[in-house]
């Protein structure tokens, strides 16, 4: 259903440049689903020094920026429908599409706001979230420290990015990183997942 919204939708609005399904699912869906297998577990993780995942079924706040088609957001939601999650995006057209998703889908506890990542950050009435997200979001620099702004005491910011992009995480020094983790079948992307200090 998710994938018929999507291909319909994109041929009015510019949702995504991949518009084949068999690319859509690992591209898309793949990246969103293996991102959740890393940030949440259904048991702690065995191994002492292995990076630390929020338990399934946990009553987290997540915030998603610049949340275009969905992704990893909506992906997350299926993964673990318990979660409260914020989906920030600008494009009034795009926020239409993803209320229309979640409708569809009959997700609940979902919650799109049509604004800028660095205005809601900037207020403190705000509702800061344990988990943030982004993926493939432009201003990388700048929405950095707005998705950081944005992350209750001690939350989890988690990006699928470029490798190109690791350095710029310094720029972050209030968060303590884990070792960037290659995203299968693609040659640069990568999950980097920290945790705030």
């Amino acid at each position: 259903m998710y994938i018929d919204l999507l291909l319909r939708w994109n041929a009015c609005i510019n949702l995504t440049a991949i518009r084949q399904e068999e690319e859509i699912v690992p591209r898309h869906f793949g990246e969103s689903l293996f991102m959740a297998s890393h940030v949440f577990a259904e048991s702690p993780p065995k191994q002492e020094g292995a990076p630390s995942k929020l338990r399934l079924g946990g009553d987290f706040r997540v915030i998603d920026i610049g949340s275009g088609a969905g992704f990893p957001a909506l992906p997350l939601k299926i993964w673990v429908p318990d979660i409260h999650l914020t989906l920030i995006e600008s494009n009034h057209k795009k926020a239409a599409f993803l209320r229309e998703v979640a409708r569809a889908l009959t997700l609940t506890n979902v919650n799109v706001i049509t604004d800028r990542a660095e205005a809601l950050a900037a207020r403190p009435d705000f509702l800061r979230a344990e988990i943030v997200t982004l993926r493939a979001v432009e201003s990388f620099d700048t929405i950095l420290p707005q998705a950081a702004a944005l992350l209750a005491p001690s939350g989890t910011l988690a990006l699928l990015i470029g490798a190109a992009q690791i350095p710029k995480l310094a720029a972050l020094p209030d968060v303590k990183w884990n070792s960037p983790i290659p995203v299968p079948q693609s040659q640069s992307r990568v999950l980097s997942i920290g945790v705030l200090q």
